[in-house]
């Protein structure tokens, strides 16, 4: 059973609207904008740009920034590229490790 299926369910569509209505090839800022303006239409809370601390040593020594955290649950990451890389699906592992998040979507818009 795929975890968190029901905001899943509603979260899925919401990208293939924001994607058909705005095609590809844009910046990334702008499908993650549209994106919040899709999931502010159906009520889905979501943070956007949230930082998780990265600590060696006990220490902190930056930030990895996700695009968006969807219903404190889900971290949705926007890409605006023709093929996902390797590099692609580290930097999505590395915000769940970060966040202690267990489900993540890595979206090519």
């Amino acid at each position: 059973m795929l975890q968190y299926e029901s905001l899943s369910n509603r979260l899925v569509p919401a990208l293939y609207r924001v994607h058909k209505a705005l095609g590809p090839g844009l910046l990334e800022n702008c499908y993650e904008e549209a994106m919040a303006v899709e999931l502010e239409h159906l009520g889905i809370p979501f943070t956007r740009q949230q930082d998780f601390p990265v600590f060696y040593r006990f220490k902190l020594i930056g930030y990895y920034t996700a695009d968006l955290v969807v219903d404190g649950k889900i971290v949705l990451e926007l890409k605006s590229v023709v093929k996902l890389g390797r590099n692609h699906e580290a930097q999505l592992l590395n915000y769940l490790a970060l966040s202690g998040l267990s489900v993540g979507y890595l979206v090519i818009l």
